[in-house]
């Protein structure tokens, strides 16, 4: 299993979700261009020294990405019509989040095998994307049977 950022924004999440992925012992995909500086320091000060746990892959664009990750893509948005305590994961799911100000385009979402929405209280918008991460791999994991011990 993996996550995949879709042209992340902000160091700190993209720090957070490495540091999922060192606990979790998933990979972590980030889809370029970003909306920092890779050397920022708040991805390192976020990941702390997690960092050196997780294998990290840039890819420069979608179509490279894809070419490297074939496998099913799951998608979570706030425009998914399906839970993900409704869905049956497989091992090697690809779990992908959009940049935190727009999610991904139609075609983006358009090549996912799954688009899935955490469900959440009306009146509020969404979850940080760390956060929408954790709960996502945390299910994914578990439904699996590959939750770290």
């Amino acid at each position: 299993m993996r996550i995949a950022l879709y042209q992340p924004e902000i160091a700190g999440n993209v720090g957070a979700v490495m540091r999922l992925g060192a606990c979790m012992g998933v990979a972590v995909d980030l889809i370029e261009p970003m909306g920092f500086e890779w050397d920022d320091r708040r991805v390192r000060r976020t990941a702390m020294d997690y960092i050196d746990h997780v294998e990290v892959c840039r890819h420069p664009d979608f179509a490279t990405f894809r070419a490297a990750r074939p496998g099913r893509l799951v998608l979570f948005s706030t425009k998914g019509d399906k839970s993900p305590y409704e869905f049956s994961f497989e091992r090697d799911d690809i779990l992908m989040f959009g940049k935190e100000s727009a999610g991904v385009p139609a075609d983006v979402a358009q090549q996912a095998d799954a688009v899935l929405r955490i469900p959440i209280r009306a009146g509020v918008r969404s979850f940080n994307l760390a956060t929408s991460a954790a709960l996502a791999l945390g299910e994914a994991l578990r439904q699996t049977g590959e939750l770290p011990r």
